[in-house]
């Protein structure tokens, strides 16, 4: 008992000892309340110089009008679109408001990443990618039925004259496109969205990011009149009286001011508050002099500057034993996320020693205490320095009501504010305390400031679409017997093409086998973990069989697969994967159990056996480098290795076809048949082993995918697609392939009648021959319209009666998804194995 309490007394002496020795090294950093209150002060003052006419010019501080003049009331609705740029990642977004009053929002968002080479190239190139990601989100997307406004979330300093219009300041951040400065961005992106020739936006609001965060925010509370970003960078607004804002003609009412508060010190006014790390930080950034708050606080800096202290703390032999390693001398190594790691509760201190082990260094446990203190002290700095300015703002809306004591609502977004594990209830306490007379709720923008200049746009308008529909376009779809008969048949033979190994590599139904070779029979039982990945969402599953009765019991739980890492590196992807596993794993409580798994992975893959899927090439959105060509089931277990944490028996690799004809064959025996329409189009079958020449073996059944999403590919059904099928291709990121897919899939078919809706507007048939801003949208029409006005799967059923009268076919619904069928493949796969074993 004894040396427990002497480690316990060590440990506290060692602790305290580190934390002293930083206190003294950073004591420059470390701000009194008497500190904070003069800041506070003085952040006021220049909110006075940017507000005066004849003073702006000078104030760093530049207090920028944004012409939204109030927030939502509740009556707003209808569907807009929304654009947010000026983070690491480009959003696109559609906001559906609900009517009659009820503040209800639904919104369906597409990230695009932002490279540094659009971020820091020629401006034309960069306005280009946004008009390219727009088109994408808009075809993709279906929306092209309506007449739906845009409003522009573009987060950098501008200075308006009107709503939907801006002139760029400066840019901040990592921004730094060239020839773009004092010029209207809204025209700029209206150019390039010319060269769409099909995508027709009006955009009508152009917002600042920070406003967006408080129009957000003010839908759910309509005490909200400030918004703060605390995130890559750092910004805040609120709702200025107009008497105060003489940059603006007119005296009633109130006015957005999007403070633009990150360049607070330019002027000198932090120089005694700046340290040695500020500076030396400021001159390796791309804007030396500039954003001086802004690089005292968000997280674009803060990593970077923890870096810095470290470094200067191991040349003065504070940290490492003096040692210094490569990493650690390389700007950038130490990011935000870095930071937030080491402040974590109880979790801190392992995460510190293995943050600075992946840094090459071999730290002591004295070296990890000192470090998490450094993180400490830089983050709280962060959160004080933005409490004083707020303070401010508070202090100012307190004073222009005249009030003895203000109730509001502050507007949160931003990801060090949002990651950060210690950072909001920092800052909640500093600023309540600089403004006891505040009562000040903090409401975390759940949704973006993408939402809020949808919300900008929902205030200055409303739109109504009206549609016909043209008999002599649409007999153009209206096939006849004839020729659904000769699609029949060209079918038939793309089929056989791809069977046999002499016309297989010419065939574009490619015909994979899938090495399935048997149907549930009701004898399988045990637990199965499943995975299912083919879109923008990962889903793992537990899958409990029980024999005899089939019944089956599911858990699973759904991770996102962000566009960073669709789109990032193979490793990177099945390295998040097998993170989402794991955290399902502890979720379920079954760390250490080695469960067979099923692993539905629904692109185009070429299989040499059950566990074996080389992946021919990408789908839906995904581009992760080094997988194509690439046996994804190596890949997995190869990322399995990476963590060492668990092992898994991966048993089989499943396209999602195969995975719904086995879900239903679990209910129904007779199915063999699967086939799935949605985002995409594709069918598997049970074909006769003697039938298919690419796998050696002619006796029993093997499921064929037939990835016939290609047919046409080769021009055999060019006499049925119409100028508007080709339309689609050209604009598609495919052009040229999946021909068949795109003629029958939920990907394109939206797409398919905006064109030819405003086709028939160009001929003056339809809307007085005005083509909408949102008609000219690509993908702004969405294919769950269609399902409104049309029962596809009554269509479906009555044509197959048609054309195959000798087959008596039932339609099964699977209920469950691929995910469960991908389980029962694996309980197939297990029990035909057992057999092979004994023998």
């Amino acid at each position: 008992m004894f040396a427990v309490h002497l480690v316990a007394f060590y440990f506290t002496k060692l602790k305290e000892d580190q934390i002293k020795k930083v206190d003294r090294f950073l004591y420059h950093m470390r701000l009194s309340d008497e500190t904070l209150l003069d800041i506070m002060a003085r952040f006021q003052a220049e909110m006075e110089k940017g507000l005066g006419k004849d003073t702006n010019p000078t104030a760093s501080v530049k207090m920028l009008p944004t012409f939204v003049r109030a927030i939502p009331d509740g009556s707003e609705n209808g569907e807009f679109l929304s654009l947010d740029l000026g983070g690491s990642k480009f959003r696109v977004l559609k906001v559906q408001v609900s009517e009659e009053g009820k503040r209800n929002v639904q919104m369906e968002s597409q990230f695009y990443p932002t490279p540094n080479e659009i971020i820091r190239g020629n401006g034309t190139e960069l306005f280009e990618y946004v008009a390219d990601c727009l088109a994408d989100f808009v075809r993709t997307k279906g929306l092209q039925h309506k007449k739906l406004p845009l409003g522009f979330t573009f987060s950098f300093p501008c200075r308006q004259t009107k709503l939907e219009e801006g002139v760029l300041l400066s840019w901040t951040k990592k921004f730094k496109a060239r020839g773009v400065q004092e010029t209207d961005i809204v025209s700029r992106l209206t150019k390039a969205m010319r060269k769409h020739k099909d995508l027709d936006v009006d955009i009508l609001a152009l917002v600042n990011d920070t406003v967006g965060t408080m129009m957000t925010c003010a839908y759910d509370d309509p005490y909200c009149e400030v918004g703060v970003i605390i995130g890559t960078g750092t910004n805040a607004c609120y709702m200025e009286d107009m008497s105060n804002i003489d940059l603006v003609e007119g005296d009633e009412g109130r006015m957005c001011i999007n403070t633009e508060w990150g360049a607070f010190g330019d002027d000198g006014a932090l120089e005694d508050i700046r340290t040695e790390f500020d500076r030396e930080l400021d001159l390796g950034s791309l804007n030396p002099g500039k954003q001086l708050f802004e690089k005292m606080i968000s997280g674009l800096y803060l990593g970077e500057l923890v870096r810095l202290i470290l470094l200067n703390m191991a040349k003065a032999g504070l940290l490492f034993g003096g040692v210094k390693s490569s990493t650690l001398l390389t700007k950038g190594k130490i990011e935000t996320q870095h930071v937030a790691a080491m402040e974590k509760y109880k979790e801190g201190l392992a995460n510190t020693r293995e943050i600075l082990v992946d840094l090459g260094l071999e730290p002591s446990e004295a070296d990890c205490i000192a470090v998490q203190h450094v993180c400490t002290i830089v983050s709280f700095r962060s959160a004080n320095l933005c409490a004083s300015a707020l303070a401010a703002i508070l202090t100012r809306l307190r004073e222009n009501k005249k009030l003895a004591r203000l109730r509001t609502t502050v507007g949160m977004d931003g990801t060090l504010y949002k990651i950060h594990p210690q950072y909001p209830k920092r800052l909640h306490k500093v600023v309540r305390k600089l403004v006891p007379n505040c009562d000040v709720r903090f409401l975390l923008s759940e949704s973006g400031s993408t939402k809020g200049a949808a919300m900008v746009t929902a205030v200055a308008c409303r739109v109504q679409a009206q549609r016909k529909q043209i008999d002599e376009v649409l007999a153009l779809f209206q096939l006849t017997r004839q020729q659904l008969v000769d699609v029949q048949g060209k079918m038939r033979a793309e089929l056989e093409y791809g069977l046999k190994r002499k016309t297989h590599a010419l065939a574009t139904v490619k015909m994979l086998p899938t090495y399935v070779y048997g149907m549930p029979d009701g004898t399988e039982k045990g637990k199965y973990l499943a995975l299912d990945l083919g879109g923008t969402n990962f889903r793992v599953l537990l899958v409990k069989i029980r024999s005899g009765r089939r019944s089956v019991r599911m858990y699973n739980k759904i991770f996102a697969i962000p566009l960073e890492i669709m789109q990032g590196t193979g490793e990177e992807l099945f390295d998040h994967i097998v993170q989402c596993i794991a955290d399902f794993l502890d979720y379920m409580g079954l760390k250490g159990a080695q469960l067979p798994l099923g692993f539905t992975f629904s692109f185009p893959c070429r299989q040499a056996n059950i566990d074996k899927g080389t992946l021919i090439e990408w789908t839906k959105g995904f581009k992760a480098t080094d997988c194509e060509g690439e046996d994804v089931v190596d890949m997995l277990r190869e990322a399995i290795k990476r963590r060492n944490e668990f092992d898994l028996d991966i048993v089989a690799v499943v396209n999602d076809t195969v995975g719904t004809m086995m879900t239903c064959a679990y209910e129904d025996p007779n199915c063999e048949i699967g086939l799935i329409a949605g985002t995409g189009s594709n069918m598997c079958y049970m074909e006769e082993m003697r039938n298919i020449e690419l796998v050696e073996g002619n006796e029993g059944k093997m499921c064929i995918n037939t990835e016939w999403g290609g047919f046409g590919d080769n021009g055999c059904i060019d006499d049925i697609r119409t100028q508007y099928d080709m339309e689609v291709d050209e604009g598609s990121l495919n052009p040229g392939k999946q021909r068949y897919e795109k003629m029958t899939s939920g990907m394109y078919l939206g797409e398919i009648v905006r064109q030819i809706l405003i086709d028939l507007t160009k001929q003056g048939l339809l809307f007085r021959g005005r083509i909408s801003e949102r008609l000219r949208t690509r993908g702004i029409f969405e294919t769950k319209f269609l399902s409104q006005i049309e029962s596809f799967s009554l269509v479906l059923q009555e044509t197959v009666k048609e054309l195959a009268p000798q087959c008596d076919v039932m339609f099964l619904l699977s209920e469950d998804g691929s995910g469960k069928g991908a389980a029962l493949i694996t309980a197939v796969a297990k029990r035909l194995q057992q057999p092979r074993r004994e023998n």
